[in-house]
């Protein structure tokens, strides 16, 4: 079987699950040591490339598919909010390149740093083993394309019910969950449902890995720096 990895951003670094004729789980500290891991397919929830105006339309069409669940899709940012390491600064630049005007949020901030980190090593040529995808488009697709009933966490705290949908949704779309070694990681490190949204991630790389995947928008824009901009799933 051809080696796939999704991947999602942890408090720690990047947690990582390859599915190939097993199933594991990685934790690694930088994004590095994600493209280093053995794959034919990376299919990572972040971002790959900015606009020089905030808001990608890739974002606007996945929000459109999923419903309650749309709150998380967030606008990305303008390239140089994006590249800004303060966060007056950040807020400053998006207002003079978003229309209406708006600054940017804290918790997006708090994001900026993997974004930089993946599109440091980005390239167009890279985009033909490295993709973007996001958990809650793959779980959508794993609900016969509608949005999912509950959310995976309520007031910034797991949703036991929520994510039981999603192992489900999982398990039901042949993704061989229960196959995947126990974590045993710190909190601080890696979130509850941080190795969930990385198997969803996998299940999306397999689709894109199988030509099976589909994109939004189906013709991407390109940024700056010709990436592609779209989310697969």
């Amino acid at each position: 079987m051809t080696p796939v990895l999704g991947v999602d951003g942890c408090p720690g670094g990047w947690v990582a699950v390859r599915w190939a004729s097993t199933l594991t789980h990685h934790f690694c500290r930088s994004f590095a040591e994600v493209l280093a891991i053995d794959a034919a397919i990376i299919a990572v929830d972040m971002p790959i490339g900015f606009p020089p105006l905030s808001g990608r339309l890739t974002e606007r069409e996945v929000r459109a598919r999923l419903g309650a669940r749309q709150s998380s899709v967030f606008s990305v940012p303008s390239r140089a909010a994006v590249m800004s390491e303060d966060y007056a600064e950040a807020c400053r630049a998006n207002l003079a390149s978003s229309d209406p005007p708006r600054k940017v949020s804290k918790q997006i901030f708090h994001i900026f740093p993997k974004m930089r980190e993946v599109d440091r090593l980005m390239t167009p040529d890279l985009q033909q083993r490295v993709f973007e995808v996001h958990p809650e488009l793959a779980f959508w697709a794993m609900n016969a394309n509608a949005p999912l009933a509950l959310p995976k966490k309520v007031k910034g705290r797991s949703n036991e019910s929520g994510l039981a949908l999603r192992r489900d949704l999982l398990t039901g779309a042949g993704f061989p969950l229960t196959e995947l070694p126990a974590a045993a990681y710190r909190r601080s490190e890696v979130g509850a449902d941080d190795l969930l949204d990385a198997c969803a991630c996998a299940w999306s790389a397999r689709r894109i890995a199988e030509g099976r995947a589909v994109r939004f928008p189906a013709d991407p824009p390109q940024d700056a720096r010709g990436l592609r901009m779209a989310i697969h799933a």
